[in-house]
């Protein structure tokens, strides 16, 4: 029987409406507590949101049908429902989890690649062999020549985050202790196979920065290069030391930039030792730690939305360079002492009768003129001071992008670097058991520069994918270049293995296709070859590929790499 008292209507009305909110509130309530949320994760791995959610949209559909709630305040619920499961998650997740991550860390990357390659590389000397005589049935001897087939791997893993107050951080392991290359060859270990004396794990990277404003970035440690440059002067698998400022602004469409660089080439500790205490040979050591410095500014314009240039001049300097002398033997490997880049041939008849020969294995005492490794000095730093302006040019059109690139450099101590290197080979000549049976050469002064230029093409957003610094299903490039050189031109411990051999005095032609099979696996095909530009004078380097010959009269490289990048 219904009530006739208005009263009654009016407090039944308020109280269906106060249960109303109140049954909602509950639910919800029910729906994003731990009880809820620990019942709808632990039922197995691959439980998501939409498991802890899914009774919400009943109750509250149940609700809204009875009349206890309107639509409006039953979307409000919801929302809210979502929000508190949301951070209730997170909170869980991290509460329980394994993983436990400072609280400075603002963010986490893992990064790095997995790269199997097929090499085919091949250098011959100048020795021009014997050819066959049909008359007299005798068979030709071909000319000197070392010839690679290898199978190889690399491994590159890493992290790097940003951190509170403005600094970030990095750190990268990767195989192989070479500086200018991370790969292993496969089959190498002795003495029983398939062993791992050849595979090792080194730190690449290893660094801190910092960056308190949209314009100055400051880095310490081992980094990546932080140089606008080219693989014709430097290895891209090298990670210098020491610290690196960046500064930049921008006016419009143009950006300006400079990056500056202190490098620690070589540790020469100790510094000072007396004679007699067992350090170089009992000889007085007096060093100084050796630096290379780079001062680098350049600009980046935007001419229009798809058309861009950039360009940079940048002077490389060395500092603490000491030449060995009878007093002070000098250490190895005598970055001090003159540079000289030649092989050890002396000539028909004569101790060294191999026009090709290095000598690698032997060494050279001679003050001022040292050599480890080699009998004539192929990696001193005397009288070199390099300027280098590296230089692209982008274009995007019709879906594709073309970059025009290349480098010029140039020894403005050239000369002086040419004479020591005439005086450094006279002198060994002259001081050879058996007496040599040709005469030095005359200073080259002109063998002071070098060049690069080329052309990439590719589709959208895929230049890069040759060197593995871009990666996407579907994405493709052709990149091609010439390159030039000289032997006095560039500093030789820094030189890429792969397309120069790590030699000067060498100019060839260089091609590479890259194609993305997924986002994460690239094939890459490459093709190179080179030869000697000046045939008075050697192919100064330390190429530990084949450092068994030098003079290089020509080179070849065939490499086909399948690269998975995390």
């Amino acid at each position: 029987m219904r009530s006739l008292d208005p009263g009654f209507h009016r407090f039944n009305y308020f109280l269906r409406r106060g249960l109303g909110r109140l049954t909602a509130i509950l639910a919800a309530a029910w729906l994003i507590s731990p009880v809820c949320y620990a019942k709808g994760t632990d039922g197995g791995t691959n439980a998501s949101s939409d498991a802890v959610s899914a009774p919400t949209d009943p109750v509250l559909n149940l609700l809204l049908e009875k009349g206890v709630i309107t639509e409006e305040e039953a979307a409000k619920t919801q929302a809210q429902a979502d929000a508190l499961r949301t951070n209730m998650a997170a909170q869980y997740a991290q509460e329980n989890s394994k993983w436990k991550i400072g609280k400075d860390i603002k963010d986490l990357e893992l990064f790095g690649d997995l790269r199997l390659r097929y090499e085919d590389r091949e250098e011959s000397d100048p020795t021009q062999g014997v050819p066959p005589d049909a008359k007299k049935k005798k068979p030709g001897i071909p000319a000197g020549k070392i010839d690679l087939y290898r199978f190889r791997y690399a491994l590159r893993f890493g992290m790097r985050g940003d951190l509170f107050d403005d600094f970030y951080f990095g750190f990268r392991l990767e195989t192989s202790s070479n500086p200018r290359s991370t790969f292993v060859t496969m089959g190498t270990d002795s003495p029983d196979p398939y062993g791992k004396s050849a595979l090792g794990i080194d730190v690449g990277q290893l660094y801190i920065g910092w960056d308190p404003a949209s314009w100055f970035d400051f880095t310490v440690g081992r980094m990546p290069n932080p140089l606008f440059t080219s693989t014709m002067v430097w290895s891209p698998s090298i990670n210098p030391e020491g610290l690196a400022e960046h500064l930049k602004a921008s006016v419009g469409n143009l950006d300006v930039y400079a990056n500056l660089a202190q490098f620690l080439y070589q540790d020469e500790n100790p510094i000072y030792a007396s004679p007699n205490l067992g350090v170089n040979n009992n000889l007085l050591q007096s060093a100084d730690n050796i630096f290379q410095v780079a001062w680098q500014a350049g600009f980046n314009y935007r001419i229009t939305t798809n058309i861009s240039a950039k360009v940079a001049a940048t002077l490389y300097q060395y500092y603490g360079l000491k030449r060995s002398s009878t007093q002070n033997g000098g250490e190895a490997p005598y970055f001090g002492d003159s540079y000289i880049g030649e092989g050890a041939y002396t000539g028909p008849g004569s101790a060294n009768t191999i026009n090709g020969y290095s000598g690698f294995g032997t060494s050279w005492t001679i003050p001022g003129f040292q050599s480890s490794g080699y009998p004539n000095n192929q990696v001193g730093l005397d009288h070199l001071m390099v300027l280098e302006v590296p230089f692209e040019f982008n274009v995007r059109v019709h879906g594709l992008n073309f970059k025009a690139f290349g480098d010029f450099a140039y020894n403005l101590d050239g000369r002086a670097r040419a004479e020591e290197a005439a005086t450094g080979y006279a002198q060994y000549l002259k001081n050879q058991p058996v007496p040599s049976t040709i005469k030095a050469f005359k200073a080259q002064v002109n063998d002071v520069k070098a060049y690069q230029f080329g052309l990439a093409v590719g589709n959208k957003d895929s230049l890069g994918l040759v060197y593995g610094t871009t990666s996407k299903k579907n994405a493709w490039e052709i990149r091609a270049y010439w390159q030039h050189i000289e032997q006095y031109s560039l500093d030789p411990n820094l030189l890429d293995l792969d397309y120069n051999a790590g030699a000067e005095n060498l100019q060839g032609f260089f091609t590479a296709f890259a194609y993305g099979f997924s986002d994460n696996t690239i094939g890459t095909v490459r093709f190179g070859e080179a030869e000697r530009i000046n045939n008075k004078l050697g192919t100064g380097g330390t190429g530990t590929d084949i450092p068994d010959i030098n003079p290089i009269k020509s080179f070849e490289l065939i490499q086909a790499d399948l690269t998975f990048k995390f």
